[in-house]
């Protein structure tokens, strides 16, 4: 991934890296199969770019049920346990009620009404103005 690019094959969500910091846009469902394998993949991705964070947007979800919850849980822990920080950005007001309703407090994820937002969160500047995608105040 060193264009910053993941070439994703079907049934894979893609993860992009911004800088040091990996994004990953969820959009409708996400099944068993992709699940397991976004999990590998994020894994791989924090450890093959030493991402320092990770941004799941859900602005393109609609429902968000127990299975996705245990799965946004598990990306976070398995990010923490490799030095990442998660934050979920754009999750609709629907889907905070329902995450509310099930009683699933995420643990490990922080969140964000925007991408930008969460970028900001992990510290993360825009990745193109500074040579090398590093963080101000990076060596």
């Amino acid at each position: 991934m060193t264009d910053g690019f993941s070439r994703p094959a079907a049934g894979h969500v893609p993860v992009l890296r911004l800088g040091d910091v990996l994004l990953v846009t969820l959009q409708g469902d996400l099944h068993d199969h992709m699940a397991e394998q976004l999990l590998q993949d994020i894994g791989e991705a924090i450890t093959g770019n030493r991402a320092t964070g990770v941004v799941i947007n859900i602005s393109g979800v609609e429902i968000v049920d127990s299975f996705l919850g245990r799965v946004l849980a598990e990306i976070a822990a398995k990010a923490r346990l490799l030095a990442a920080q998660t934050v979920v950005a754009g999750m609709r007001p629907a889907v905070a009620i329902t995450l509310v309703e099930l009683g699933l407090t995420l643990p490990g994820l922080r969140t964000a009404l925007t991408t930008e937002d969460a970028l900001r969160l992990l510290g993360a500047t825009d990745p193109v103005l500074r040579p090398g995608g590093t963080r101000p105040g990076s060596p």
